[in-house]
Formats: C-alpha cells, sequence, structure tokens
C-alpha cells in the first residue's frame, strides 16, 4: 500500500495570448503550489478499482481512472489497483485538484506496480490528460506556457499565507473550456504581466500581490455576477489584491504573516463562507 499527496496549484499570472489552430490556446503563467491537499491511497488489487470519501466524485468524470488506464496502456502492465481518493480540494474549483490527482496516480502507479519509468516519460503521459497535469509531478514555482504542458522552474516566491474562498455558485464539468470561448481578442495579452513577476523571481526584488493577474476575470467579475459579488464583499472585509483561482470559481487573496490570515479565515467562515487556509510550497512533497 502507498500513500500519495496531490496538492492544490494558483495561477499567480494567467494570460491567454491567442488561440492556436488546433484549437487551445496559447498561455504565459506562473502557477505555484500550495499545501491544500488531496491523498490517494493505492493497493495492488487484480482490477483498477476507485473510490473518494466525496458522494459527488466519480471515477468515469476524474482524471484518476484516464491516468491510471493510460499508464495500463503505454506499459502493457497487466497488473490492477485499488485507488482511494480521499478529497480535501474543492470539486471543479479551479485550484487543480483533479489534474493534481491524476498526476499523483501516474506518480504512485509508476512506484506500486515497480515501473521505473523516468520523469519525462511521465511528463509525457501527463501532458496527453490535460494541460495542467504535468505542472503537478513537480510542483513549486513554476513558468507556463504553450497550452500549459512547456513548463520552465522558477526561484521559490518568498511564503506566502492564502486565504481561499469558494463561493456558493453553480460548478460543472468543462467550465474552463466555457471561459476560454467566453474570451475575445481584447482579452489577449503579449506576456509581459507574467515577465514582469518571472523578473522578480529570478532577481530575488520584493514580490507582491499587485503582481497577480488573472485574464479570466474580464469575463467572471461580470457587473452582476455572483462570483463579482463574493470578491466585493471580501475586499469590504479587509481583503486586498482578492484574485480568480484559474478560471474560478475560487477567490484567493495572498498574505505575508499567518495572524492577518488566520482572522480573515475566521471572519469568512463566520459569515458561513466555504473558506480554506493554505501556504505556499517549494515543491510537491508526493
Amino acid at each position: 500500500m502507498l500513500t500519495v499527496s496531490a496538492p492544490a496549484k494558483l495561477n499567480l499570472t494567467l494570460e491567454v495570448l491567442g488561440r492556436r489552430p488546433d484549437g487551445y490556446h496559447d498561455i504565459r503563467s506562473v502557477i505555484q503550489s500550495i499545501n491544500l491537499s488531496d491523498s490517494l491511497t493505492l493497493a495492488l488489487s487484480r482490477e483498477l478499482k476507485f473510490r473518494s470519501n466525496v458522494p459527488d466524485w466519480t471515477a468515469e468524470q476524474s482524471l484518476v481512472s484516464r491516468a491510471a488506464r493510460v499508464l495500463q496502456e503505454t506499459t502493457a502492465c497487466t497488473r490492477g489497483a485499488a485507488i482511494e481518493v480521499s478529497k480535501r480540494i474543492p470539486l471543479l474549483s479551479g485550484l487543480g485538484g483533479d489534474s493534481s490527482d491524476a498526476a499523483a496516480t501516474l506518480y504512485g502507479l509508476n512506484r506500486l506496480w515497480e515501473l521505473e519509468l523516468p520523469e519525462e516519460k511521465l511528463l509525457v503521459m501527463a501532458a496527453s490528460l490535460g494541460s495542467d497535469v504535468p505542472f503537478f509531478l513537480a510542483g513549486g514555482t513554476v513558468l507556463a506556457e504553450g497550452r500549459g504542458e512547456v513548463l520552465t522552474p522558477l526561484p521559490p516566491m518568498p511564503r506566502m499565507w492564502a486565504v481561499l474562498v469558494i463561493p456558493a455558485v453553480p460548478r460543472a464539468p468543462g467550465k474552463t473550456k466555457g471561459m476560454y470561448h467566453r474570451l475575445n481578442t481584447s482579452h489577449y495579452s503579449d506576456g509581459r504581466i507574467t515577465e514582469k513577476l518571472v523578473a522578480v523571481l529570478r532577481e530575488r526584488t520584493e514580490f507582491t500581490p499587485s503582481l497577480l493577474f488573472n485574464t479570466f476575470e474580464n469575463v467572471a467579475f461580470t457587473p452582476r455576477s455572483e462570483i463579482k459579488l463574493f470578491r466585493d464583499h471580501l475586499i469590504k472585509m479587509g481583503a486586498d489584491n482578492v484574485h480568480l483561482a484559474g478560471s474560478g470559481p475560487a477567490l484567493f487573496t495572498l498574505l505575508k504573516d499567518k495572524g492577518p490570515a488566520e482572522e480573515l479565515v475566521t471572519r469568512c467562515r463566520q459569515q458561513g463562507m466555504e473558506t480554506y487556509l493554505a501556504e505556499t510550497t517549494t515543491t510537491n512533497e508526493h
């Protein structure tokens, strides 16, 4: 039996450069792993079996089952596994939970089945599953380009505390694709916003939350949207630089000190909001 951690992520920047001939979009994004994590327990079995502690989670809709089958097919492995996914990352929230679970599945089964595949081969399989999956094999602070699969490790950002709020709005599979469809050419940029943050990290000058950017906010924070109402309420509660996490609907703000972050979490929970406190991490500790 093997237990593997699957951490969430934040897009500190997310720029869309344009639409590609293959239908995907070119992006430039600084991605950061945080210590809000799912946990996967894997054990040898005659066949592939999946279950989770969350009733809404289904293997058919998760990349976990696809990751296991891709690994089986690629290596012609005839072993099976019982995989239990213990969820803490909210489903369909923009925090990358399912992509992280898929990466943890590849990593864990590579060990459980004693395949000894190098990371390069796991990365190829990860990219076939989804644009975010390769990031989660390493984690930390990374520049993502292409459709998200071209990764360049960056110096770690200073430790920050992330307050995460999950607005009570409908969430459905395919929302990321829907967000891309809602973008128009005026929402595209040339990558310079991300390059500014990359320069700060590489030169180790002062990181400030004002460097954060997410182009999906152009279509998520429309005047009467529920997500914008949540964002505005968080700002009234004293949160600065509140941003959309990935394609949302999760919102986050970064603070340097744990005390003020804990106080904000308490205030949010007192008002009935689904709220989490997380810390930035330098690597994915599977």
